[in-house]
């Protein structure tokens, strides 16, 4: 008899579900006995969900009829109330012994079915979140998995032996769970996608000498039949093991050695997709951990590889053109705005970023999706609709296999059924729930069409496809051609044409001319918006052809047109931008960003970036550490000559920040070098990681906060030990002086090394005491003593812009006062001048232009070294009583300083600080445009006949020095 909490459940129910709920109770209390009638029936929570999950679940209603005890065990064990009963699946799994593999079978499915219903109930009755409903269904299948493995391998290992590895431990086989079951994510009634591996391989000493891969290959065989054959107690789960290499025509297991191989030999794009969610559900755990480091770098590359949209969405193409076929668009997981486009979204960024964003080497979707915020690859209300919305999706998927425990994910066309459903998703109608579900995923599908450009402007595309593939009417091509802006559209239709018949070009693959014909019209489209079409175009040729055959470049380009533009705007302001992208075209990635791109960072904010990039790697791995420390350089060097090219910031600043770069490249260079030799030799006697007793000294440009985009470093090292000839406490000890030279070389190795990310920055070295010939790392009292005693005038002038860049802060103090000491030696005035006016003509000899319509902005007469040498020349005849001038190292304070102590007037000062700042910006606007830092004998030539005046009044014998007395 009903009681009158349930008639009041039932009487909300659709119509045509009222008396078949009815009757399931009915009958389900005639079979069970009073005393577990009234046990089921007391509970309020049961009364209150019972008609509401036999309505929406038949295989609920079937399975407790089918046997008559099972609710009441679920009820009694208060199992059916718990949000944690998950974990007890190992230990309630256990049975005692189980003779035979048919009494297995049998175990194993009738303990799914049990929980299969407790957690459709607690699902129905909406007392389970869907992450519970999730990771229940989840652990299940992985409890079934481990407890059938274990089962299967003892009595193998009974009847032919244990596997031993060569180390003589058991070896047992890896399962890998695959899709939602390896991202903990797994639906009601899915299958479990497997893969199978073993370490490595060997023999039995049965009779037979049984390979490993017999033996394992007969575990994996009957662990297929065990969990997924139909008996009459049902099945466990269904079990595709078709993703393994080779699918069905591979073998069923393979050695870690020959996986390895195939993945990075043969496997398909397809299946690094595949391998994202891929998780060790049971078998060996140690050698499970060496089967997903090796499978790592196959799924994340190293590089961005914006090919992956182009995958994923030919794979999203023919999941909808076989849905169309069979007329099945109502799919919620396949169809347009389903639950894989989400998936699909995820894990898009995965392939592409996960090799250099860690955070992305995950596998839940809602996970994936909060990372692609907080990257700021997606923006947050974008994140939010999906992940609501694959919320939302993934219960209708369960409440649609719930009802019958059925593998289908397409919404019913049985009315009754409709009814049903909607009224699992709190839906009275059908109509009401249908248009909720639509409005869903419409959503999904626009945000999807954002991420993967699904649309494009049709007519545009016909005319700029059929520029790029040449074929038709050469006058209507050349036409369209001029139509986009060009000018000489015969010329421009020649290089499409050369570019696309060039050997890199030919060799591309069947995907890489599939990018290139996406790539292609979008660049003509894009490039009408220019001032010079023509050059841009050059340009860009020159770079595509360059990058062309790593056409994960080109993709990113292909997939995002904001990327593009960006792009196009540089290249049409400086060809400098194509070639350094040439020569670095992990830059690429840098193009997506437009708020990066264009605001370098302070010095603090770039020692935050690279520490935080240096963290991720072993502070033993020296490549890594070199890859890291040139794709640091090379970005912000790209941020700030974007900025600069944009006019967005004046060349001293640009100055400021190249130069920033190269302190925070030097600071964390000496740093790992020193750790890397600490760990292998020892500390030298007396330092610590903080002392170091180690320095470097930057001159020329760096020391005088100068750089440029192409400057080499100008360094002298220095070290400090108290006792030379000590030896290092560690495994390898070695001589306290030995020590310092290898962390010299140590250091130039890291920056020089020339690899396929380019080097970090040529080291100049010359300026050390004694030069080439001299010692790597000179000792501060021995260049103390180099500097008073042995060096040449022009080593005291290279000292003016010397200054401390890092290192040990103690051997700051001490250089500080030697340079301060030297700097402020009382010389003699006329042979001072004798001596900096030769080394200046020596210069001009050697290194001004010959031709004389030539203007070399440095080293020409009235140019960038004549300022530079009477600065020179100004603090060393005047810092022994001016100790000010030995304060700062760049030439516009130093002037400044200058003509505070008399040596220049103010207004000469000014108009020297104003011609080299000239003379600085241009030639750094002649970089930009690919050209060397000359002009005509026709520009600056005011300023030039000033300079020349000064140096003349300053410089040349008989003229009076401006020196304070």
């Amino acid at each position: 008899m009903l009681n009158e909490i349930i008639k009041k459940e039932i009487a909300i129910l659709p119509e045509g579900s009222q008396e078949a709920v009815s009757d399931f109770i009915c009958q389900l209390n005639d079979r069970i006995s009073d005393e577990k009638s009234q046990l089921i029936f007391g509970h309020t929570r049961i009364n209150k969900t019972i008609a509401h999950v036999s309505c929406c679940s038949l295989f609920v209603r079937e399975s407790c009829l089918k046997n008559s005890a099972l609710l009441f065990d679920l009820v009694s064990t208060c199992d059916l109330f718990s949000s944690h009963h998950r974990e007890q699946y190992p230990q309630a799994i256990q049975q005692g012994d189980i003779e035979s593999e048919v009494l297995l079978m049998a175990h194993l499915r009738q303990f799914r079915r049990r929980e299969m219903v407790r957690i459709a109930w607690r699902d129905l009755a909406g007392w389970a979140e869907l992450d519970e409903t999730l990771r229940d269904l989840t652990a299940l299948a992985e409890t079934c998995i481990q407890f059938a493995l274990d089962y299967l391998y003892q009595h193998a290992c009974h009847r032919r032996g244990v596997p031993l590895s060569t180390e003589g431990k058991p070896i047992n086989i890896i399962v890998l769970g695959m899709g939602k079951l390896g991202a903990w994510e797994l639906n009601y009634s899915s299958d479990i996608d497997l893969i199978f591996a073993y370490a490595e391989d060997g023999q039995l000493q049965d009779r037979k000498e049984t390979s490993y891969g017999e033996f394992f290959t007969r575990i994996c065989r009957s662990l297929v039949k065990v969990l997924d054959a139909i008996t009459v107690d049902g099945f466990v789960f269904r079990t595709d093991v078709r993703l393994r290499p080779f699918g069905d025509s591979g073998p069923m297991i393979m050695t870690f050695d020959g996986m390895e191989n195939y993945y990075m030999t043969q496997a398909r794009e397809w299946e690094r997709y595949a391998m994202i969610k891929a998780r060790q559900v049971a078998g060996d755990t140690d050698s499970g951990r060496v089967l997903s480091a090796m499978i790592k770098p196959f799924v994340y590359r190293r590089y961005l590889d914006y090919g992956a949209f182009e995958e994923l969405r030919s794979i999203k193409v023919q999941i909808t053109r076989e849905l169309m076929r069979k007329d099945r668009m109502d799919n919620i997981k396949l169809g347009p705005g389903g639950i894989r486009e989400i998936e699909f979204m995820g894990q898009a960024f995965q392939l592409i970023r996960g090799g250099q964003e860690p955070t992305l080497q995950q596998r839940g979707i809602i996970t994936i999706l909060s990372v692609l915020a907080e990257l700021e690859l997606m923006s947050q209300r974008d994140v939010d609709t999906l992940q609501a919305s694959y919320c939302y999706l993934r219960r209708v998927e369960n409440h649609i296999q719930q009802y019958q425990d059925r593998q289908t994910h397409d919404l019913p066309t049985n009315t009754s059924v409709q009814v049903i459903l909607a009224h699992s998703m709190g839906h009275s109608e059908w109509q009401p729930f249908k248009q909720e579900l639509d409005g869903v995923r419409e959503k999904v599908h626009t945000i999807f069409g954002d991420v993967f450009s699904l649309s494009d402007n049709e007519q545009d595309q016909k005319k700029s496809m059929l520029i790029w593939e040449g074929d038709g009417d050469t006058a209507l091509i050349l036409g369209y051609i001029r139509d986009y802006g060009f000018l000489e559209n015969e010329k421009i239709f020649t290089l499409i044409q050369s570019f696309q018949q060039s050997p890199v070009v030919k060799r591309l693959s069947v995907k890489g001319v599939g990018v290139l014909d996406r790539l292609m019209p979008a660049v003509l489209e894009a490039i009408k918006e220019t001032d010079n079409q023509d050059e841009t175009m050059r340009r860009l040729l020159v770079l595509f052809e360059a990058v062309v055959g790593r056409n994960i470049y080109l993709s990113l380009l292909a997939e995002n047109k904001g990327a593009l533009k960006q792009l196009i705007i540089l290249a049409e302001a400086s060809p400098w931008i194509c070639e350094y992208l040439a020569q670095y075209p992990v830059l690429f990635d840098e193009l997506l960003d437009t708020r990066s791109l264009y605001e370098p960072l302070e010095k603090q904010a770039l020692a935050e970036q690279l520490k935080v990039a240096l963290s991720r790697i072993n502070e033993g791995d020296a490549e890594q550490l070199m890859i890291e420390l040139r794709q640091f350089k090379h970005l912000n060097v790209l941020r700030v000559a974007a900025t600069d090219i944009m006019g967005a910031i004046p060349l001293m600043v640009v100055s400021d920040y190249l130069t920033a770069i190269a302190e925070v490249v030097l600071d964390e260079v000496v740093d790992r070098a020193w750790k890397m030799l600490v760990d292998k030799h020892g500390c030298p006697e007396g330092q610590n990681n903080e002392a170091k007793g180690f320095a470097i000294l930057g001159l020329g440009k760096l020391g005088g906060f100068e750089l440029g985009y192409g400057s080499d470093l100008d360094m002298i090292f220095l070290y400090d030990c108290p006792d030379n000839q000590a030896m290092t406490k560690g495994e390898k000890p070695l001589g306290c002086t030995q020590f310092y030279v290898r962390l010299g070389q140590k250091v130039r190795h890291i920056l020089e090394t020339k690899m396929l990310a380019g080097l970090v920055y040529d080291v100049d070295l010359r300026l050390r005491p004694s030069g080439d010939s001299g010692l790597l790392v000179t000792h501060i009292e021995s260049y103390e003593e180099y500097l008073k005693n042995e060096a040449w005038t022009w080593e005291h002038q290279a000292l003016v812009r010397g200054r401390f860049i890092t290192g040990d802060v103690h051997l700051q103090t001490q250089f500080d006062a030697i340079r301060q000491k030297i700097l402020s030696l009382p010389r003699e005035i006329n042979d001072l001048k004798k001596d900096v006016r030769e080394m200046r003509e020596k210069m001009r000899d050697a290194l001004a232009p010959k031709n004389a319509s030539i203007f070399g902005l440095k080293q020409s007469k009235g140019g960038i070294a004549d300022i530079e040498f009477i600065v020179q020349f100004g603090v060393l005849a005047n810092a022994q009583k001016n100790i000010a001038l030995t304060t700062c190292t760049d030439n516009i304070n130093l002037l400044d300083k200058l003509a505070g102590v008399g040596f220049v007037s103010e207004g000469d000062a000014a108009f020297l600080q104003q011609a080299y700042c000239q003379y600085r910006d241009y030639g750094h606007r002649q970089v930009l445009q690919g050209k060397r830092a000359e002009a005509s004998q026709d520009a600056f030539v005011a300023i030039r006949t000033r300079v020349e005046q000064l140096w003349q009044d300053l410089m040349e014998d008989g003229s009076e020095l401006k020196a304070k007395k």
